[in-house]
């Protein structure tokens, strides 16, 4: 159904406001990358010295896999299930997720299919369950709880992408302690995590993740870092008695490799399209800036408005954070689940996170309001940058307020000629 049906009269306000002319940049960041052809052999290699696995004939064990869209994961799960099997273990993939997928098993099981990780892929079970069991208490006595399916096995291994957070600062944030804490956790446990607030989670998120170290048979973790085009960096096989320690540094590894948004602080910031395959708000607020709680956490660009225009399909309407736009697309709206992001922003106990922007009819109105409501700005030269998503950020367009600038700006290689935004006949951008 339309919320905006009827809005003549705001469509009336801003059809006036002039759109300046964009054009394309490529940004250029020093990153390392291990090729998609040489994923396997590098990863059999570090398993091999690195793991501290022997023989385990017929011991069963689980692998832990998010729900985050990383780059090779398929080729990356698929390696780690048959060095298990190579290891005479019986594997199967645990959805590590906590209360994505809406929080059923099967809509667990769906997000996993939308990342090309299925049964027959990976060539092995995949149990997916929301039932937990408490597995002991952390050092401050709390209860922890862990996958059903996952606590009863012989052995876990977890597969973990590490990336700054986007709602906190710590010495672990997302990654290996984070997926033990949270996506281990399930729904039920996740929610535990997070009920003492933002400003615990660094605290919970390491108490939580060290506890399931200490009750649980963690073997091993393969840490994986992206580099700033979204492409695997490094792998890391890292022993579960090591993963405190080695962690940290990870961590500090990723936060150099992160992309950034070379043009700086804009007026408005074109985001188009947003998920939680490319990030858990959605967009990345170490960015865009724009962090839900920022006393938190900060970084990113500083937008006046930032609109956003679509959804990813691997989100399967989970638009958990897109609070963090100030205007989104009817688009947007009409691909919302919102019983999946509900229970997400409930279970983060962060309900702002579920609240809906100023939703426009298209694309074209969506940029309008926007430039129209900032204020301060030179009218006839608005600097407008727009992205494909967080996760992508080699190619960018900018305004023409921009030209001269990325001319000389380190790291920014212009592509194309200045040119209109081109619009189909529904006034989306093609």
């Amino acid at each position: 159904m339309s919320i905006y049906s009827s809005r003549d009269k705001v469509s009336a306000l801003v059809k006036d406001v002039p759109l300046p002319r964009m054009f394309r940049v490529r940004q250029v960041f020093q990153s390392p990358e291990i090729p998609s052809a040489k994923i396997r052999k590098v990863l059999e290699e570090k398993l091999v010295l690195d793991s501290g696995c022997i023989r385990m004939d017929g011991k069963r064990i689980a692998v832990a896999v998010g729900s985050r869209g990383i780059c090779n994961l398929p080729e990356i799960v698929r390696t780690v299930v048959d060095y298990l099997k190579d290891m005479g273990a019986s594997p199967f993939i645990v959805p590590s997720m906590g209360s994505h997928g809406g929080a059923t098993a099967e809509g667990q099981k769906c997000v996993l299919r939308s990342l090309n990780i299925t049964e027959d892929t990976m060539n092995c079970p995949i149990l997916s369950s929301m039932e937990t069991v408490c597995v002991g208490r952390n050092e401050e006595g709390r209860e922890v709880l862990v996958d059903k399916n996952a606590a009863e096995a012989d052995g876990i291994v977890l597969i973990a992408r590490i990336k700054p957070h986007t709602a906190f600062r710590g010495r672990y944030e997302s990654g290996m302690m984070k997926m033990m804490a949270i996506g281990l956790a399930k729904q039920k446990g996740a929610e535990r995590t997070h009920n003492e607030g933002v400003g615990n989670l660094a605290k919970n998120v390491y108490l939580n993740g060290k506890a399931v170290i200490d009750h649980c048979k963690v073997l091993f973790a393969v840490g994986i870092l992206e580099n700033a085009y979204d492409q695997t960096a490094e792998l890391h096989v890292v022993r579960a008695g090591d993963i405190e320690e080695r962690e940290p540094g990870l961590l500090k590894k990723a936060f150099e490799y992160m992309p950034r948004i070379l043009a700086g602080d804009c007026d408005v910031l074109v985001v188009d399209r947003v998920g939680k395959n490319i990030s858990g708000e959605g967009m990345d607020p170490n960015i865009t800036g724009r962090f839900i709680l920022p006393e938190y956490a900060q970084g990113g660009i500083c937008a006046q408005k930032v609109t956003i225009l679509d959804l990813t399909e691997e989100t399967h309407g989970n638009c958990h954070g897109i609070c963090n736009g100030d205007v989104v697309s009817q688009a947007v709206f009409d691909k919302a689940d919102f019983e999946a992001f509900y229970i997400n922003s409930i279970t983060s106990t962060v309900l702002t996170l579920a609240k809906i922007p100023m939703v426009m009819r298209n694309h074209r109105e969506c940029i309008q309001v926007c430039l129209r409501s900032c204020v301060g700005t030179d009218r006839e030269r608005p600097k407008v940058v727009r992205i494909e998503d967080t996760l992508h950020l080699e190619k960018i367009w900018l305004s023409e307020a921009y030209w001269e600038i990325a001319k000389r700006t380190d790291g920014m290689v212009v592509e194309g000629d200045l040119a209109e935004m081109e619009f189909d006949e529904k006034g989306d951008l093609f």
